[in-house]
């Protein structure tokens, strides 16, 4: 047996204060956790002497054995101390990294806002409500007659080919994702009494490329009015109104004549705009015209008793005018430096 192993006041006092110095060296538990190791564990001084108790004569045994527990429990002791030391400094330590200033200002994130587009569509929609017409949904996966039979088009029109529409297959179920709002008009016609005056907003669906003018999935907003003794001078009216509250009071329109299936006569829309790149000048807005007396049969509504009048025009379109936007691409993409420049609306 080595001599350092011997039990003896001189080896115990040795191993004691070597394990004190270890002990009061340590800074962090992980440390304190290693000192224990080497100096209370099984293969430490304290432990390696303890274990040679059972060789000592019986005479010896009393003294070494109190000898050995005295060195332990001095050096189980400061580890306990020096422990809870640590911990203390280390929950202190956190609760001071955690700690709340409740006098600073709290962090300020940006908080989510409506896109422009529905901004818009609610603002155009609030003017007809705000001359008493009310606002219209329809279903955006619409039957096709509809979306086509019911508003004068041909069987072989244009508009109905899968170049111009999206149709759901089956294709003979005859379903569509609307082109337009006006299937809106068809339904109101049918489910309300007469008069009828009713503004549709709403997404609608075109087979067209993604680009700085066009987009497969749009807006639209569309009115129908059905009264008795409406004329295209209660149109213009409309409309005049319609553009000044979104363009302001000086704003001007234009009604040039132009064929749409569901009117009759039918009028492009032109709005002035003054401060076009390139010069003032007269931009296509949207599409309108007295309601064709066939659209007027087809939702069972005697058309020498009762006439009217329809429009409808791009939210995108409105939207490029009104804030000068060139690329319709900025309203799809959801960046928010885009809708940032239009007030953030919640």
């Amino acid at each position: 047996m080595s001599e350092s192993l011997s039990i003896t006041p001189d080896n115990a006092e040795k191993a004691v204060q070597d394990a004190l110095g270890a002990i009061a060296g340590a800074t962090t538990l992980a440390e304190l956790k290693e000192v224990r190791g080497a100096h209370v564990g099984e293969k430490s001084i304290l432990s390696q002497m303890n274990s040679t108790l059972k060789d000592l004569p019986g005479d010896q045994k009393a003294a070494a054995g109190k000898l050995m527990g005295e060195s332990k429990a001095a050096v189980q002791q400061a580890f306990e101390a020096k422990e809870a030391e640590l911990h203390a400094a280390e929950e202190a330590s956190r609760l001071q990294v955690e700690a709340l200033d409740l006098t600073s200002l709290g962090a300020r994130r940006p908080t989510g806002a409506r896109h422009p587009l529905s901004v818009l569509m609610e603002d155009m929609a609030d003017v007809f409500v705000a001359m008493g017409w009310e606002i219209a949904e329809g279903p955006e996966v619409e039957h096709e007659w509809f979306n086509f039979d019911a508003l004068n088009f041909d069987a072989d029109h244009p508009a109905r080919a899968m170049q111009d529409t999206f149709f759901v297959d089956p294709v003979d179920r005859h379903l569509l994702l609307r082109t337009h709002t006006s299937p809106v008009q068809i339904r109101s016609l049918l489910e309300r009494e007469l008069p009828v005056y009713v503004v549709a907003p709403g997404r609608v669906y075109r087979t067209d490329e993604l680009d700085a003018t066009h987009t497969p999935v749009f807006h639209q907003i569309e009115g129908i009015a059905i009264d008795k003794g409406l004329t295209m001078a209660h149109l213009r009216g409309t409309l005049e109104h319609l553009a000044r509250a979104m363009f302001g009071p000086d704003a001007k329109i234009r009604l040039r004549a132009n064929y749409f299936p569901f009117t009759e006569p039918s009028a492009e829309l032109d709005i002035w705009h003054p401060t076009f790149v390139g010069g003032a000048r007269w931009i296509e807005w949207g599409g309108c015209g007295m309601v064709n007396p066939n659209v007027l049969r087809a939702a069972g509504i005697d058309p020498d008793v009762y006439q009217g009048f329809a429009f409808g025009m791009g939210i995108e379109r409105t939207l490029m005018f009104r804030n000068n936007v060139a690329d319709m691409r900025d309203m799809v993409e959801g960046d928010i430096r885009f809708s940032s420049q239009f007030g953030m609306v919640v």
